[in-house]
């Protein structure tokens, strides 16, 4: 049937077929249309000629071919466990995980095969040495820390294959057993030294305000003492005064006057019939009544 058509087209026909043929052939391997996910690594002659970008594309057909399609999207490399050291001698294992994507991939085809497993090693190269330089105290409290730490160093070392580290996770940190045993131990023995020293401090605090307290119960009773004393010292003052101004007289007087008002206190009280009238009661009176005349 082919015969018969070529047959039909005639020489001129054929070689116009051909050419419509060789046309579309260039157009199709001259265009190409790369993915936004994608990125094409084109050669020719077996030596790097461009980097394909997401869109349509033009290379030249039958000298430039399209050597290698790298997908963009962030990667993660498969969790990786490996033993480690801590500068105080424990054995942990460390559970990791590292994210990445490929930015350059005219460094990455060509500077590396095995992007994973390379990639794997230098983080677990760098794990083991970060471990290395602190105590296993250090690692379960700054794991931020080292998790970033980390991070800039695989960053470091995968620059020049092209790959952009954009996380890395420290997910476990795991200890054997007999480790495990002694820092329970360990956080026991702690717990009740902590608690023996809040009894102490307990008992200390106690004692100072009991001290406080005794100290502060001494002074008020110095205080209502002097007060006393004082109270006492003027009384004192006031009748040595009293005695140098109104000599010796004044004070019977009135002494007198007391007697008497507390007789006749004695007497207004309810359900006194009989008043016991001290001996020298008469005296008192007569003296009083002597004085008052004697001012009058």
């Amino acid at each position: 049937m082919l015969e018969d058509i070529l047959g039909g087209l005639g020489g001129g026909g054929v070689l116009t077929l051909a050419i419509a043929l060789f046309i579309i052939l260039c157009v199709y391997l001259g265009i190409r249309i790369v993915p936004q996910s994608e990125k094409y690594v084109v050669e020719r002659f077996g030596r790097l000629k461009s980097v394909l970008g997401p869109g349509i594309n033009i290379i030249v057909p039958f000298l430039d071919r399209v050597a290698h399609k790298i997908s963009v999207l962030e990667r993660q490399l498969p969790n990786a466990e490996q033993d480690a050291i801590t500068k105080d001698n424990v054995l942990v294992k460390i559970d990791t995980s590292v994210f990445y994507r490929i930015i350059e991939p005219e460094k990455t085809v060509y500077r590396i095969r095995d992007v994973d497993g390379a990639i794997a090693t230098t983080v677990a190269g760098i794990v083991r040495a970060e471990m290395g330089k602190m105590d296993l105290d250090e690692v379960q409290s700054n794991r931020s820390a080292l998790i970033t730490s980390i991070k800039e160093q695989v960053e470091q070392a995968v620059e020049d294959w092209g790959i952009e580290v954009t996380r890395a996770e420290i997910l476990d940190v795991d200890l054997d057993q007999a480790t495990r045993d002694a820092m329970l131990q360990q956080l026991n023995a702690e717990r009740e030294r902590r608690a023996a020293v809040t009894r102490a401090e307990g008992q200390r605090r106690a004692v100072e305000l009991n001290a406080d307290a005794q100290l502060y119960e001494a002074k008020q009773v110095a205080e209502a003492r002097r007060i006393t004393a004082d109270a006492e010292a003027y009384a004192t003052g006031v009748v040595a005064e009293a005695i140098a101004k109104g000599g010796l007289e004044a004070v019977q007087y009135n002494i007198a006057l007391e007697q008497v008002k507390a007789i006749g206190t004695m007497a207004s009280g309810a359900g006194s019939n009989t008043i016991v009238v001290p001996a020298d009661a008469v005296d008192a009176f007569g003296k009083a009544f002597q004085m008052l005349k004697g001012r009058s």
